[in-house]
């Protein structure tokens, strides 16, 4: 039985993501959470990511690895087993801590022969990536549910990889949903029927075939809605270290406040823009089922967070929210004459977008003849290293990739409402910055002006949030939490164009 047309009794979907499972003071509380639910008269899913910033670790080591380092991805190896082993300690009997540590050291001997023959070939390719990011969420489920069993429930690991089946394109794949909900049924309904709680990896999954692939980064809120897609759930919780979706990045703005309820649209808007607490693709598996999903905060699990449902409440106060992205790196490269500018560019980003990368913004200028884009630091190597190496085609096509000049950066947007008084929301941010006397170095706008993205320098992100949370009217004392209105669909289709 399955879901709401099986069953009286309903099904929720909890995913647990990487700062929710930091360390065992987290891995504790999380189960404490668990154990609150499963007192309810309800049916309990768990999807997990992986400890914050192990799979982090994992990609900078087979990058190591691919280099001809073998210290490093040895080093990496050592934390992963004293960061699981740590946990394990304090939350696990004699036992059952044998148990995992035998898990996990053959899972790490596996993960070490991965980065060996990595060494060898001398390239790291999305399929070969796809393989080494996926032991994290591996670890976590084992872990959790050896935890939720130490603490009396029934509780189950599944790998994810024999459940959510998707095409063939690594680093990004996209789930096939008839050959998934079967799978569903065969793997993840008879243990709820018989009691027991599935603790299933996030973001991972795999080709019918059988080899591994993973949903993109932040993809473990994808796997869960997904999952809840496939039994028909009821709702889907995801818990993260804030209180939901709010007007501001809150740990920049103190007063930021939280937007209680959104419709499926307007989320889905501010994950488009950046919003780190909810994955662009997330919504797509519960829209057509019509599964509410939940927001809140696993630090403070007593707040209601953001609700976003099909039909929000029509008296809800529209207000703006400011998305901002940190961490990032704007490239600039050029050196190819103006009659193979945009041919070079966009093999450029052909290039980045074949290895993988994620590029949150590019511009192209026309005086230069330069491309400019935004990637994450943690890329910055990589990228390099892509843009350094020859062409098959010859030195002519491999020319715009020639590294001009780069700047640490940040990427601030503002999403909303244009106001009661007519002003197009982008006319105030950019009335706000000028007034604040900022650097932009890029730009996106919606062409209806109910959204805009500035890329500015990293070390204004922090001041620059806060200037704009309270010019924008955000602070005022006393006012309800409210929403984001989207923008029309051919402001979305202009934001996506990625140009400015």
């Amino acid at each position: 039985m399955t879901g709401r047309s099986a069953s009286s009794v309903p099904v929720a979907v909890h995913k647990f993501g990487g700062t929710s499972l930091a360390d065992a003071e987290c891995f504790a509380r999380v189960a404490d959470i668990i154990l609150r639910q499963g007192g309810l008269p309800v049916r309990l899913v768990v999807v997990v990511s992986a400890m914050s910033g192990v799979t982090d670790g994992l990609i900078r080591g087979a990058r190591l690895a691919v280099a001809g380092d073998r210290a490093g991805p040895e080093r990496i190896l050592r934390d992963l087993e004293k960061r699981h082993d740590r946990v394990a300690k304090e939350l696990l009997v004699a036992s059952d801590r044998a148990a995992f540590g035998a898990h996990l050291r053959e899972r790490l001997s596996m993960l070490g022969r991965l980065y060996d023959s990595l060494s060898v070939v001398g390239e790291l390719t999305p399929r070969s990536g796809d393989t080494v990011m996926g032991f994290g969420e591996q670890l976590s489920a084992v872990l959790l549910a050896a935890i939720l069993r130490a603490r009396g429930l029934s509780a189950a690991p599944l790998n994810a990889t024999t459940v959510i089946v998707t095409d063939d394109r690594f680093g990004a794949a996209t789930p096939r949903m008839g050959p998934t909900r079967e799978r569903v049924r065969q793997r993840i309904a008879p243990l709820l029927d018989e009691g027991t709680i599935p603790v299933i990896t996030g973001y991972i999954a795999a080709t019918e075939a059988g080899i591994p692939t993973t949903l993109g980064r932040s993809g473990s809120d994808r796997s869960a809605a997904i999952v809840a897609a496939g039994l028909d759930a009821d709702e889907v919780w995801i818990w993260t270290d804030v209180d939901g979706i709010l007007t501001a990045d809150p740990h920049i703005v103190a007063g930021a406040r939280t937007l209680g309820e959104l419709s499926y649209e307007e989320a889905a808007n501010l994950a488009r823009f950046g919003a780190e607490v909810l994955h662009p693709r997330t919504l797509e598996s519960v829209i057509a089922g019509r599964i509410p999903l939940r927001i809140v905060n696993s630090f403070r699990p007593g707040h209601p967070g953001t609700r976003i449902v099909p039909e929000p409440d029509p008296g809800r106060r529209v207000t703006p929210a400011i998305v901002s992205a940190n961490g990032m790196r704007l490239l600039a490269v050029g050196g190819c004459d103006e009659a193979g500018r945009l041919l070079a560019a966009a093999r450029t980003l052909q290039r980045l977008s074949e290895a993988g990368i994620d590029v949150r913004m590019f511009s192209q200028s026309l005086a230069d003849s330069s491309l400019g884009f935004v990637i994450r630091e943690q890329d910055r190597d990589h990228v390099v290293s892509l843009l350094r190496r020859p062409s098959p085609a010859g030195d002519v096509e491999n020319a715009a990739c020639a590294l001009r000049a780069e700047e640490e950066v940040a990427i601030v947007s503002v999403i909303g409402d244009p106001g009661s008084d007519g002003r197009e929301i982008a006319s105030r941010a950019f009335a706000a910055l000028g007034k604040h006397a900022v650097r932009v170095i890029a730009v996106t706008q919606a062409v209806t002006g109910d959204s805009v993205s500035f890329c500015i320098p990293a070390r204004r992100v922090v001041d620059t949030v806060r200037f704009l949370h309270r010019e924008l009217g955000l602070e005022v004392e006393g006012s309800a939490a409210g929403v984001v209105r989207s923008p029309s669909p051919e402001g979305r289709a202009a934001d996506r164009g990625g140009t400015g």
